[in-house]
């Protein structure tokens, strides 16, 4: 039991973006950051798109949600260039993080604003480990053009907490601690529970006894430690909607419009569950939209059909040659 629940944590702790394989046909674009082959499918719309146009609907929006794939270069390329895009439109941002935790926004603020230098401000907010390669970009653009970055997710060692004692473990924290996870939150047993489930148990665990037949102890103690990963995935996302719902600003003649871009994994964001939904129930008239980027072997052939309904943009971009369909 104690080799499964490891293989529970470790998956719960990657579960944020899903890879996948397969893809009709437009040219590449040319983004602001570079040529990066790509293709923009408008699921409203229910057509291919140009990437050009999907920022400047982007624009208009008050919350944008990418979610991304970890650790894949083209799509870390894609974010950077959202944010190119939204510059050239002359709209303000606020850069918003699942990497970066709530308890490091301080560390965060001052390297931003110049009072830490960037060593120290590693040293100190504990960087995922490819942040120099997929996140810095992020970081620099915004500290070059003055625009604010939001630490949002839950401190990893609370979320932990949560999914080894439960959503009752959350009265128990400190002060200091409590006010880095969510005031409020919701935990249903929704739609978003049936695919998180689907994620964790679609990966194998180790048991190699899983021809014989559980008792039912056995399958309540499963059942049960899915629960609590749940609950802990639940307040991630309640956590970094709370952060993002706090920086909406309030409409106003002499403020720039202000768009909150969100980077996080898929799983997140996609069918505008998740984050999504929590900061659409705390902002309920926010502008939302979903970007939901898929790796895929070949721009030119693409069932859309398997992936519109994740979000309102699906980008399309290729998968590296020598990578694996993974789950995170």
């Amino acid at each position: 039991m104690i080799a499964k629940e490891r293989m529970f944590i470790l998956l719960f702790l990657l579960l944020g973006c899903v890879q996948i394989t397969v893809a009709q046909a437009q040219s590449p674009h040319q983004t602001g950051s570079g040529y990066i082959p790509q293709r923009v499918y408008d699921s409203k719309e229910k057509q291919f798109t140009d990437f050009e146009a999907m920022l400047t609907e982007l624009a208009k929006m008050d919350v944008v949600f990418v979610g991304e794939q970890h650790d894949d270069p083209a799509t870390h390329k894609l974010e950077r260039a959202i944010l190119d895009g939204l510059l050239r439109r002359k709209v303000a941002v606020t850069v918003s993080l699942e990497m970066f935790e709530r308890d490091v926004q301080q560390s965060l603020n001052d390297y931003l604003t110049g009072k830490l230098s960037e060593e120290a401000f590693l040293k100190s907010s504990r960087p995922w480990p490819r942040y120099a390669t997929d996140y810095r970009p992020l970081v620099e653009m915004a500290r070059a053009h003055n625009w604010p970055v939001i630490a949002s997710n839950i401190p990893r060692r609370l979320a932990s907490q949560i999914s080894r004692q439960g959503l009752e473990s959350i009265n128990s924290l400190n002060e200091a601690d409590r006010k880095y996870v969510a005031a409020q939150y919701q935990c249903p047993f929704d739609d978003y529970f049936k695919r998180f489930t689907q994620a964790m148990s679609s990966h194998p665990t180790g048991d190699s006894k899983t021809n014989e037949k559980k008792d039912e102890k056995k399958v309540a103690e499963e059942k049960a430690m899915v629960e609590r990963f749940y609950f802990a995935q639940c307040l991630k996302d309640e956590t970094m909607a709370e952060a993002i719902s706090a920086a909406i600003p309030v409409p106003s003649a002499s403020q720039p419009k202000t768009v909150i871009v969100h980077y996080n994994g898929a799983f997140h964001s996609d069918y505008k569950l998740g984050t999504a939904s929590r900061v659409i129930r705390r902002s309920p008239k926010a502008k939302v939209k979903i970007v939901s980027v898929v790796p895929v072997n070949n721009l030119d052939s693409i069932n859309t059909d398997e992936y519109r309904k994740r979000g309102d943009y699906i980008i399309y971009c290729l998968k590296p040659m020598n990578s694996k369909d993974t789950a995170k």
